[in-house]
């Protein structure tokens, strides 16, 4: 089961996994190739000269390092936290405090580093493209440019607006596609090129030294499975798709760098100068220059990538550095107001000024080289933390369910994190000012734990452990719960089902928010405060009862998938629903939420139609020989019990005397096997007008129980559909039982026919 977030009054929030290995790939190929490759390039190869190539692949050998750290603890621990959570379980306090502190700080520098890239961008479409000169200005324009867009993206995440799913997915394919677009032109080039070998003569201008100050400096290109690792509570299956789209994301990514560099290396002319040079005087808008020579049209397609890159990266890294900041408000480690939510926007708009205000400071103070290098430094410091927490929680915490084991641990951990103090050292050298910046941070955050975190650290641990519940029941009831109406008839069933198996009860409420919403957005909803005013009163009614009671919130962009997803986490024996008498005809065409999850649910469930006006007098179940009908009749005992009402059976035959000896045979063999009720009254009825004479064999005091029809989809459209007619038609309390069995694999033309 997932780390959930635990929220006020005990209830548990999570979000549904939805993302597949393909969405959750592009994740973090889009943060990789992102504003980094088409901002940093031209500034690195100034650095390291054609030995650029040479940093790249070592990056790429270094970032795997990490990144195997990353898919380990990815695989194993299925939350939405990533490394800030992982050291806070692996390493003593304050490494926990100090990892989100420094990650705060990481995502808000790249989000400075991002926002130059868009005004070094923009202000070259307005003076190269339309010739504006802006005099008067306060700012050097990229500058002021930078500070118009973070206020601007600031803005629109304090509204709630992200980029995700599909729309993210786009954005990335469109980066790719510039990029691939360079690099073809780029290669036709060079093979025309009669001497482009001279371009990468001397391969080390810089020395060493200067491949490893541009390592460092383009380590925050590489460090997309971060990313990946974050969305670990949206992915279906993560302990196995978590670690797969870690490296599929590198294998797409390291190959795509080296073609870059040696591209924008190769395939242009230096203006009498060596191309590395020409490459590290042009800086952030390289790209552009290099892309003007030799693409057609180059120039306007380089820089609408950029823009889209830079645009995309600074509204992701806004809304990311501000969660983290609001996270940890909500663990106590900052104080309650950066937890705060904008009572109508619904966004933690106290955290999201305090990530802007720390974003435009970085950006007016230093220059785009020192703020990259900043970030790097942060990163870097963050992973060795997280390499180390690999090595201790392999010793700590052995029975966890790894989905990827790193080999030769602990040397693969060890290589990275003195791989990373390696390449830290030079960034040093490169950048004292982002030494100095990461230092004055890092103390800011030591004193901030020891004033303030640590003592309210320990009155939350205290109280959180308080609420925890130490022992669970084997047998588990979910009851998805829709609003404050259906609550007493399904706590009722569900009531009876757990005391009848002594078992526990969860109740779901599930939180449906659009497909463009991100989920973590979901959270803040005001549905979620409705939602908790529902699980309350299903909690109380469990308390009267004696009866265990966790409360979980599900969000989710598919309500089926919600209550599903909760049902295979917390290992359920039963799904109890409820359902409102549908339009006939909508019924039989459309495949409807609750036909999904009939088809799908990987335990029993019970549908109730919640209507109920009379006291229960008497339970009927109306059975025939399948499955479903056999469940029906194994909760009767306990429908009968909850209500001190009279079991009675009517079993359905058809017309004719071979049909009617059926029907008694099948009396009889549920008689044998101890299915039927001791004392309960037994009634065959058939042929035609079946709805009818069950509707006519039960009164106001009846609760009718019986089977699901067996198919779904064109199956049901086409089948004489007794149970839901009878559901539609009673004005009774009527429970359809649909008993689990395991689905074998269907042909595509059996799924369409059944609908399953």
């Amino acid at each position: 089961m997932p780390i959930s977030h635990e929220m006020t009054f005990g209830d548990e929030v999570r979000l549904a996994r939805e993302m597949s290995v393909f969405s959750v790939t592009m994740i973090g190929v889009g943060a990789m190739i992102g504003a980094g490759i088409f901002v940093l390039t031209g500034i690195a190869a100034g650095v390291a000269g054609p030995a650029l190539i040479l940093a790249f692949l070592l990056n790429g050998i270094v970032t795997l390092f990490t990144a195997m750290a990353y898919a380990e603890l990815g695989s194993c621990f299925h939350d939405a936290g990533g490394g800030y959570l992982w050291v806070k379980e692996g390493l003593p306090q304050p490494n926990g405090f100090l990892s989100g502190w420094m990650s705060w700080f990481a995502h808000a520098v790249a989000c400075s580093l991002y926002a130059l890239g868009f005004g070094a961008y923009f202000g070259h479409v307005l003076t190269e493209g339309f010739g504006l000169e802006l005099h008067g200005l306060p700012l050097p324009l990229e500058k002021t440019l930078a500070v118009v867009a973070c206020l601007v993206f600031a803005y629109i995440n304090f509204r709630g607006a992200s980029e995700t799913g599909k729309m993210g997915n786009i954005v990335t394919m469109a980066k790719v596609l510039v990029i691939g677009l360079f690099i073809a032109f780029g290669l036709g080039v060079i093979a025309e090129k009669a001497n482009w070998q001279a371009e990468f003569k001397p391969f080390l201008p810089t020395g060493l030294s200067g491949v490893f100050m541009a390592m460092g400096l383009t380590f925050i290109a590489f460090q997309g499975y971060e990313v990946i690792a974050q969305c670990s509570e949206e992915v279906i299956e993560p302990k196995r798709n978590i670690p797969r789209a870690i490296f599929f994301a590198l294998l797409i990514v390291i190959p795509i760098y080296l073609l870059v560099a040696f591209t924008a290396l190769g395939a242009i002319s230096g203006e009498g100068m060596p191309t590395w040079q020409y490459l590290g005087e042009k800086k952030e808008i390289a790209m552009v220059e290099a892309a003007k020579q030799f693409m057609p049209g180059g120039a306007v397609i380089f820089l609408i990538g950029g823009l889209l890159s830079t645009l995309s990266a600074l509204n992701a890294t806004i809304y990311s550095s501000s969660r983290v900041a609001f996270a940890m408000g909500r663990d106590g480690n900052l104080p309650d107001f950066f937890a705060r939510v904008h009572p109508r926007r619904r966004t933690p708009h106290l955290s999201i000024l305090a990530s802007t205000l720390i974003v435009i400071g970085m950006a007016l103070w230093l220059p785009i080289e020192d703020v990259a290098s900043a970030a790097d430094l942060m990163f870097l410091l963050i992973f060795m933390q997280v390499n180390v927490v690999v090595i201790q929680l392999r010793k700590k915490r052995p029975e966890l369910d790894r989905g990827f084991r790193i080999p030769l641990l602990p040397i693969i951990p060890m290589l990275g994190i003195l791989t990373q103090v390696f390449i830290g050292f030079y960034l040093i050298r490169y950048s004292p000012k982002a030494f100095l910046t990461a230092l004055l941070w890092i103390a800011a955050g030591v004193a901030v734990y020891y004033s303030y975190a640590s003592k309210k650290e320990a009155r939350l641990v205290t109280f959180r452990r308080a609420l925890e519940r130490l022992a669970r029941k084997e047998y588990r009831i979910l009851v998805a719960l829709g609003n404050t109406d259906n609550v007493r008839p399904l706590m009722e069933v569900a009531l009876a089902l757990a005391k009848h198996f002594d078992g526990e009860i969860v109740a779901l409420a599930v939180v449906e928010v659009p497909f463009q919403t991100p989920l973590t957005t979901g959270a803040y909803l005001p549905e979620v405060s409705e939602k908790r005013t529902v699980l309350r009163l299903a909690e109380h009614l469990a308390e009267q009862e004696g009866v265990p009671c966790r409360r979980v919130i599900q969000i989710t962009h598919r309500l089926s998938q919600g209550i599903l997803q909760t049902a295979q986490e917390e290992e359920c024996n039963f799904i109890v629903l409820g359902r409102s008498p549908r339009p006939r005809l909508a019924s039989r065409v459309v495949r409807t939420i609750m036909d999904q999850i009939l088809s799908e649910a990987p335990c029993h469930v019970a549908v109730v139609k919640c209507e109920r006006g009379q006291p229960v007098g008497r339970v009927t179940a109306v059975v025939e020989d399948d499955r479903n009908s056999r469940l029906a009749l194994e909760i009767l005992p306990a429908l009968a019990a909850r209500w001190n009402a009279k079991p009675r059976v009517l079993v359905l035959g058809t017309d004719g005397p071979a049909a009617h000896t059926r029907a008694l045979q099948l009396v009889e063999r549920l008689r044998a096997d101890t299915a039927l009720p001791a004392g309960a009254e037994t009634v065959v009825i058939g042929g035609d007008h079946v709805v009818e004479k069950i509707l006519a064999e039960t009164d106001a005091q009846d609760v009718i129980v019986m089977g699901e029809a067996s198919g779904f989809g064109l199956v049901r459209f086409l089948a004489f559909d007794i149970p839901n007619l009878v559901a539609e038609r009673s004005p009774q309390m009527v429970i359809l039982t649909k008993a689990f069995h395991p689905r074998r694999k269907r042909s595509l033309l059996v799924r369409l026919l059944t609908g399953t």
